[in-house]
């Protein structure tokens, strides 16, 4: 397999993975936890209905009240920040509680106002919790119904609920609650990137070389990701972290919404700029040493990675700066057309032949008709001044000749 089908190969393999995560239309489903408690139904029902003892126990709120006037309708107060960095809210309604004469307790909410999220985006969301009497103890049912597209909503549905449940399981038996997620811990990231190098390892070939490369790709994620970090930690974000996916890459979680368009471009524009700033790093150890040929590569990838990134698509770092810099269609539509046209300008430059540039070309088109669920805020982000605009724009340019320079500088001592 040639370095170019090896190239369009991984490609192929991103854009099915992103479509299954990001735009996959699931449509409704109805996640189930069920778990088995050494207590009375009575005692768990107090713990997890609401208006009961939540906030005791549950990993994601600090407090459950009545709304005032409204019996049916309690407000919850979540530990994750809004935009601003105050405590999220949400206004739950209580459709329907009861008890059955065999001890089973059950309820059934939604969730009406939300103060980070549209209300829209919770229309399809329903929730049913059940305790009921067993052999031993007491089950747990919790069932939430809501639309979804793309997998990667519904497993974060999954997964919380089960932190939940197992959270409550905890609180029961006197355990200590884990104080983070285990899939988000720095030995399982760490594994899960080692993993990811050995799995991209045969698409270079099964030799010192593409274990070099693999190596390589990976290290460049990560110093990407790290940049998108950084910018968030720079406007607030205190509970930043990356998760590493094999194969997909990396992907930079902040620690809240956004607040304004030049947060949301700047936290884009910094995975590509932090890693610019490796290019003249680059150049010089190159220049001053004997065996370059790994450095050189390593720029390669660096460049390449970085300038995929910047690419106009809807879910890349290029398309979300390009939406938040550029109000207007037109503007929009030049500005993509022009970064675009720098992308394919250094393809030729370094000698890709014109069909692989028009496969190149036909799949950043496919990337582009990927749409995801919208997640729309309740408030719209706050708009750019003129000075932002022109400041991120410089970055924007600046990211991309770095980048476009660090290809054809590491192609022509490559292959020149």
């Amino acid at each position: 397999m040639t370095e170019f089908q090896t190239a369009f190969v991984l490609l192929g393999i991103n854009i099915g993975l992103l479509w299954l995560l990001l735009a996959a239309p699931i449509g409704s489903r109805t996640i189930k936890v069920r778990r088995l408690l050494n207590k009375r139904a009575e005692e768990i029902w107090d713990m997890a209905r609401p208006g009961g003892g939540l906030a005791d126990w549950h990993p994601a709120i600090l407090s459950s009240r009545p709304v005032e006037g409204m019996p049916d309708r309690m407000e919850l107060t979540y530990r994750q920040p809004d935009r601003q960095g105050r405590s999220m809210t949400r206004i739950i309604a209580i459709d329907r509680t009861g008890v059955t004469a065999q001890g089973e307790f059950s309820c059934e909410l939604r969730i009406v106002a939300d103060s980070a999220l549209d209300a829209e985006f919770w229309s399809g969301y329903r929730e049913v919790r059940r305790i009921a009497p067993a052999e031993v103890g007491s089950a747990i049912v919790i069932e939430q119904t809501d639309s979804y597209r793309g997998l990667a909503g519904y497993l974060y549905r999954y997964f919380s609920l089960r932190r939940e449940v197992r959270a409550l399981e905890d609180y029961l038996e006197g355990r200590k609650p884990v104080a983070h997620e285990r899939f988000e811990h720095p030995l399982v990231q760490t594994a899960l990137a080692v993993l990811s190098t050995l799995l991209l390892w045969p698409f270079f070939g099964m030799n010192s070389n593409g274990l070099m490369i693999s190596v390589f790709l990976t290290l460049v994620i990560v110093f990407h990701e790290l940049g998108h970090m950084v910018a968030y930690r720079a406007f607030g974000h205190e509970s930043a972290r990356m998760i590493f996916v094999p194969l997909l890459g990396g992907i930079a979680i902040g620690g809240r919404p956004y607040d304004s368009r030049f947060e949301a471009a700047t936290c884009a524009l910094m995975g590509a700029g932090v890693s610019a700033f490796l290019v003249p790093i680059l150049i010089a150890a190159h220049q001053s040493g004997p065996e370059s040929g790994p450095i050189l590569v390593f720029m390669l990838i660096l460049g390449a990675f970085n300038l995929l990134n910047l690419l106009p698509m809807y879910r890349f770092d290029g398309g979300q700066m390009l939406r938040q810099i550029f109000r207007t269609t037109k503007a929009l539509t030049l500005a993509s057309f022009g970064v675009t046209g720098v992308i394919l300008w250094t393809g030729w430059r370094i000698g890709l032949p014109p069909l692989a540039l028009l496969a190149a070309l036909s799949i950043f088109t496919l990337l582009s008709l990927i749409r995801t669920g919208k997640v729309k805020p309740r408030h719209e982000l706050a708009e750019m001044s003129p000075a932002e605009q022109l400041m991120t724009g410089f970055g924007l340019y600046a990211a991309l000749s770095i980048h476009v320079y660090a290809v054809v500088y590491a192609c022509d001592r490559l292959f020149g």
